[in-house]
């Protein structure tokens, strides 16, 4: 018997594949970055025959790397970028555009003119979104009528659309399945979360056939089998789910008011709400957490779009450090009795502001500011805008999170100072587990878990192993203060302020 389970995370900038063995152990991994697209202000872009190929290898190169074939393989799990959509031919598979990234403005127009029109109240009712330019809805729609032919074409059934989860799993299958899972439909403006079904209103008003679109299915179901010439043998595909949905079931949060946070190229932070399908008045997402055996656990989100990717601007853009791990060594070094604040509103502001038209902006410099100061404004930016979040997840569940313990994961956990920073500013305990790697985790649980290799929830769940613990050891009046400046700042780069 198959003892191993593949894990695809099709990332913002990155492909990875992660083979696992049957005591959850990384025996491979491959990873290869792609080109990221600015055709203009506010746009990003991926190529998704890029995106094919970076998964392929990384897919390829994690086997070679654990010194396997395919038939070692139980089952394959599926985590990815939620928002950023594909359009292609069905005939065919090509694409008719690059796909159109999560972080992606250019219908923020379209948004501003759904809301003059009074629907934003419809679309949160029936999807638990707001009409923000993050969600794929209004990019099929962009695509569909600025692509020539494209509403035509797909009106007479000869395009299909989908997340990357969607696209890639129709690749490997060889054009035989057009499915998703119910995480990933959930973030598209498309589908009613209270139903668990595409919904016909929605589609219309925003003009997108409902033949473009896949199969919903559970996180842990049947996604069809991959054509045996991509990896040498047929592998079954029984696991997707959405990055930070598959993060939420790699940190084991499956109980109500359990808490997980990932720090990436944005920060998104999930608190499991179980059935209880709770509407934010806080401008909190409600979404699908995970889908298994027909039964649906709902969250409460908070999406902030820039967390790693001010640090990547800090190196990248201003120069400032040569690698992003510096970041934190150099926080450390800098004047205490300066208070810097950058506001990282480069491609707008997420939850709970969720202001398009935003922009960064960088307060309290003095003659005396340098590279450290910029580093740990860079790095405090992040644990104020989580502080953000959890603020209003205490306000919409009724105090029921009061007292969380916060499960962290992704590329900036591993710096000790940007951990104990947050801490301090949530002023409530944050836990780094041995294992980082949560998002391929999660995917890897939903498939191997479906393929009788690794254990059911509750036995996940107890193998959760803390690595450390931070606690606040910031003093009440000083989180206050830079509470408040932080504050001020966010109020002065708003694009109504």
């Amino acid at each position: 018997m198959s003892r191993y389970v593949l894990a695809i995370d099709q990332g913002t900038t990155s492909s990875r594949a992660i083979v696992f063995d049957a005591q959850m152990r990384i025996v491979g991994l491959g990873q290869k970055e792609f080109t990221q697209h600015y055709p203009a202000s506010g746009w990003v872009e991926h190529d998704p025959e890029e995106i094919w190929s970076t998964v392929l290898w990384a897919a390829r190169t994690a086997l070679r790397k654990a010194k396997l074939s395919a038939s070692d393989v139980a089952a394959i799990g599926i985590t990815n970028q939620r928002e950023t959509i594909v359009i292609w031919d069905k005939a065919t598979g090509k694409p008719i555009h690059n796909a159109i990234v999560w972080q992606d403005r250019r219908t923020a127009p379209l948004c501003a003119r759904l809301k003059k029109q009074g629907l934003e109240p419809k679309f949160t009712r029936q999807t638990g979104l707001l009409l923000d330019p993050y969600f794929s809805g209004t990019k099929i729609a962009w695509l569909l009528d600025k692509v020539k032919g494209a509403r035509r074409r797909a009106e007479k059934g000869e395009l299909l659309a989908g997340t990357i989860d969607t696209f890639l799993i129709w690749r490997l299958t060889g054009g035989q399945v057009h499915a998703t899972d119910a995480t990933n439909a959930s973030r598209t403006l498309l589908f009613n979360i209270a139903t668990n079904e595409w919904d016909e209103e929605l589609l219309s008003i925003l003009g997108v056939p409902r033949a473009l679109l896949p199969q919903v299915k559970d996180c842990a179901d049947d996604f069809g089998t991959t054509d045996k010439k991509l990896l040498g043998e047929a592998i079954p595909i029984l696991g997707v789910a959405g990055d930070q949905q598959a993060a939420t079931i790699g940190q084991a949060c499956f109980k109500p008011g359990m808490m997980k946070s990932t720090y990436g190229t944005g920060c998104f932070a999930l608190l499991n709400t179980g059935g209880d399908m709770v509407r934010s008045r806080n401008r909190l997402l409600t979404t699908i957490a995970y889908r298994l055996g027909g039964k649906t656990s709902y969250a409460l989100e908070g999406s902030i779009f820039i967390a790693g990717a001010a640090v990547q601007w800090l190196r990248d853009g201003a120069r400032m450090i040569d690698k992003a791990a510096r970041s934190g060594e150099l926080a450390a070094q800098a004047d205490q009795a300066q208070n810097v604040y950058l506001v990282p509103a480069f491609v707008g502001l997420g939850a709970p502001y969720w202001d398009a038209d935003a922009r960064g902006a960088i307060f309290g410099l003095t003659r005396n500011s340098g590279p450290a100061e910029f580093a740990r404004a860079a790095l405090e930016s992040v644990a104020y805008q989580t502080r953000d979040l959890l603020d209003a997840m205490k306000k919409d569940w009724k105090g029921r999170s009061a007292g969380t313990v916060l499960r962290v994961d992704g590329g900036m956990v591993a710096s000790d100072w940007t951990m104990q920073r947050l801490a301090d500013i949530l002023d409530a305990p944050v836990d780094r587990p041995t294992v980082l790697e949560t998002t391929a985790l999660g995917a890897a649980w939903l498939a191997g878990s479906m393929a009788g290799v690794w254990p059911n929830a509750e036995a996940f769940a107890k193998a959760w192993v803390l690595d450390r613990r931070f606690e606040p050891q910031m003093d009440a009046k000083t989180r206050a203060a830079k509470l408040r400046g932080w504050h001020d700042a966010v109020r002065r780069t708003l694009s109504t302020y």
